[in-house]
């Protein structure tokens, strides 16, 4: 049998037929001692045409919970589609990885350098090549976050608002909320949506932290993503949430009237009441109390796991406007 043109994938120079696997290597730079660096793409395609999915983490290189979603995928086999093809690439950011750093050896942010250059930072040429090389093959992307440094993000998808498109994606990931916010200048959300690729993007714990029951959270998601597409083996049992996402349509941040020792009371993901008292702030002296209240109510969304603050610091995000809804397919 001849394969038709259109049977063959073709990334990085590298030929990939319907139904078979491969791994590639995206090799853009080099350590400082001439070491390559090389971010393995692992490619799984179906006998059966269908659409391309891409899976990405770890484009900042400290968020472990993307990385562990990713590979939970690919290890129990539910990258392997039943038609179609998917794409998977745990670790986008591998210098910021090695340096269990948010950023490039260059110090930028690599989703503040989309679609990059050719000849600019590190960062800029990574994003540069994934931009040409990888993305336009992608029907629709997966892109996994965590919140930074101490605040642990509740589990989440981020759409932008008043796309219809994206959110029945949200509705079908169904992460216990969905949190409409604009598309940041150079991110590779906002890339994707310039090219009409949807993207969901999810956020889940905090950076340097693996979290189980976010990452649950994570895979279950993509199986009921891949089911909705027609793309997930049969002898998977498609996870059933026992809510449906909430809507998070407004949210603010709770910032610190004190400096001092912080004392969390509610935890993430929690519907709060106005006045619900959610932390307290001690100096170390035994001295001072100040209680941190509940301006609204609402979720809370971000939780600053840090043990100390100072005054102004964010330690709680918390929704002021949010509602239930139904899905209908």
């Amino acid at each position: 049998m001849v394969k038709k043109k259109e049977d063959i994938l073709v990334i990085l120079g590298e030929k990939i037929g319907l139904g078979e696997s491969k791994t590639i290597d995206f090799n853009i730079a080099k350590l400082y001692t001439t070491t390559k660096i090389e971010i393995p793409i692992i490619i799984e395609r179906a006998l059966k045409p269908g659409p391309t999915i891409l899976l990405t983490a770890a484009i900042h290189g400290d968020e472990i919970n993307g990385v562990e979603i990713v590979r939970q995928i690919i290890a129990r086999k539910i990258n392997k589609p039943i038609r179609g093809t998917i794409i998977c690439i745990p670790i986008l950011n591998i210098f910021g990885f090695l340096n269990a750093s948010r950023d490039f050896p260059d110090g930028r942010d690599l989703n503040r350098r989309f679609p990059g250059t050719r000849t600019g930072s590190l960062a800029s040429r990574v994003a540069y090549h994934f931009t040409n090389k990888i993305l336009p093959h992608a029907d629709y992307c997966l892109d996994f976050h965590t919140g930074g440094s101490s605040r642990f993000n509740a589990a989440q998808v981020r759409i932008n608002p008043d796309n219809p498109k994206q959110l029945k994606l949200a509705r079908i990931f169904n992460a216990p909320f969905t949190v409409l916010s604009r598309n940041i200048k150079k991110s590779y959300r906002a890339l994707c949506d310039s090219k009409g690729i949807p993207i969901i993007l999810f956020e889940g714990g905090k950076s340097l932290n693996s979290n189980k029951q976010i990452i649950r959270y994570g895979v279950s998601g993509v199986m009921r993503f891949l089911d909705h597409l027609k793309m997930l083996n049969k002898k998977y049992k498609v996870p059933q949430s026992i809510t449906n996402t909430v809507i998070i349509e407004k949210s603010k941040w709770i910032r610190a009237q004190k400096s001092g020792l912080l004392h969390l009371k509610v935890r993430c993901n929690k519907k709060v009441e106005k006045g619900e008292i959610l932390a307290t702030i001690t100096d170390p002296y035994g001295k001072m109390l100040f209680n941190v209240l509940a301006p609204n109510d609402g979720f809370i969304l971000n939780v600053n796991q840090a043990p100390i603050v100072h005054q102004g610091d964010a330690i709680f995000y918390i929704s002021t406007k949010n509602k239930f809804i139904e899905i209908h397919e």
